[in-house]
């Protein structure tokens, strides 16, 4: 059975019922103490993002592990890179599509602030009607020898083998093959957004989850018409993440689950007294429930290690560094969020 919660569907078993189990995708899953952990990380990670947003002092939250150890924002959109490739990447240049799609996808094999900034201050405003192999590789291949760091760690980004011997011709080659065989064109013309995913998934080295989240990268752009709770792909963190939250019995239906806690965010906030205003109004969407199956695998690992996971990662590597750097947000137009400062 399912019935409306606030526009949004309540899947049978949820709320005062998860005490006795959860009904997702016809199995019964019991939750463990980490379940209620990933709503009050929510809300206290939003709360820290919305505190540096206004520009108070810190410190912003008085959890101990919040304060500790670096977790990314409970919106994707709103972390660091996600931002600069909204607003410098995507809506910084020309928008006709294929330029946008080029733009995008050369900005996301790298992820990485810095080599964006590397190429447009060597080479001037990137397009793909004036896109000179030798020239970016020239760029790269010197920072490279300088020693300079051309990809981002947040995850790898394999090496499609298409002859070349260092791993940035490869991609720039990966690249070129996605815009010579109609990638673009065959993306913008998909009915679905799993269907855009299955035109970047039916190339080399790019694997479930690359395809997943660069599709989600280019539907930040006006041309991309989907809504982000249409499809979703867990990655190996929010696998992670969901047996903490409802052990073994969780494998393989991940996508039902992160849809369930989607669909019932509402509810579980509401029961644990929790404040949760979203994203501007902007509630939860697949990708950031996801996402936040990643961050509290990560903060499981110090609040609750006794949980086991999938990986058996037992600490949490990155350190929470203070910025005095003002927080950036911008977000699609389309959202029509902006006006809501």
């Amino acid at each position: 059975m399912v019935t409306l919660l606030q526009g949004r569907r309540r899947p049978e078993g949820s709320g005062a019922a998860a005490a006795a189990g959860i009904r997702i995708a016809g199995r019964i899953l019991h939750p463990t103490p980490v379940f209620d952990t990933y709503w009050r990380f929510a809300a206290a990670r939003q709360a820290v993002y919305e505190a540096r947003l206004s520009g108070g002092p810190g410190p912003w939250t008085s959890d101990p592990i919040l304060s500790r150890y670096r977790f990314t924002n409970c919106y994707r959109a709103a972390d660091r890179v996600s931002q600069v490739l909204i607003a410098d990447v995507i809506y910084g240049g020309e928008q006709e599509w294929e330029e946008v799609f080029f733009r995008t996808l050369l900005f996301k094999v790298f992820n990485k602030e810095s080599t964006w900034r590397l190429l447009t201050g060597a080479l001037g405003e990137v397009r793909w009607d004036g896109y000179d192999h030798r020239a970016f590789d020239r760029v790269l291949s010197r920072a490279f020898a300088a020693g300079e760091r051309l990809y981002s760690a947040a995850y790898i980004v394999p090496p499609p083998q298409l002859g070349a011997e260092r791993k940035h011709r490869n991609h720039l080659r990966l690249l070129e093959m996605m815009m010579t065989s109609g990638a673009p064109e065959r993306v913008l013309a998909a009915p679905t957004l799993r269907d855009a995913y299955e035109v970047l998934l039916g190339y080399p080295a790019i694997g479930p989850f690359l395809a997943y989240q660069f599709v989600i990268d280019l539907n930040y752009a006006s041309a991309m018409p989907f809504s982000e709770m249409d499809f979703v792909v867990a990655g190996p963190g929010a696998r992670d993440g969901i047996r903490k939250c409802f052990g073994s019995a969780a494998d393989g239906i991940e996508a039902e689950v992160i849809r369930y806690m989607a669909d019932t965010q509402d509810e579980h906030f509401a029961r644990l007294g929790l404040s949760f205003p979203g994203l501007r109004g902007r509630p939860l969407q697949l990708i950031d429930c996801q996402n936040l199956f990643c961050e509290v695998d990560k903060y499981a690992r110090v609040a609750h290690p006794e949980v086991a996971g999938i990986s058996g990662r037992s600490r949490i590597k990155q350190t929470y560094r203070s910025s005095s750097v003002p927080v950036p947000a911008w977000f699609p137009p389309k959202w029509g969020i902006n006006e809501a400062c």
